[in-house]
């Protein structure tokens, strides 16, 4: 576990991510991240818009068939 100080950015605080992490994230300044809540805590991870699409369309069809997913679920 690494320990991360919070910094002020002009009228933002923001994290300074050490150069292990982004580079195991595959990440560079003005990459974005995404911020999910998660039991315990938050998962940070690299932002993909194809993936982001995906659950968008995802999501719209939950909604969508949501009685015909819950008849497939019994």
């Amino acid at each position: 576990m690494t320990a991360l100080k919070l910094t002020r950015i002009g009228n933002s605080v923001g994290v300074v991510l050490p150069k292990e992490v982004l580079s195991r994230l595959r990440l560079e300044a003005g990459d974005s991240l995404h911020l999910n809540e998660a039991p315990g805590g938050y998962l940070i991870s690299a932002y993909d818009a194809e993936f982001e699409r995906q659950m968008r369309v995802a999501e719209k069809i939950m909604r969508e068939n949501r009685d015909v997913l819950r008849q497939l679920a019994k």
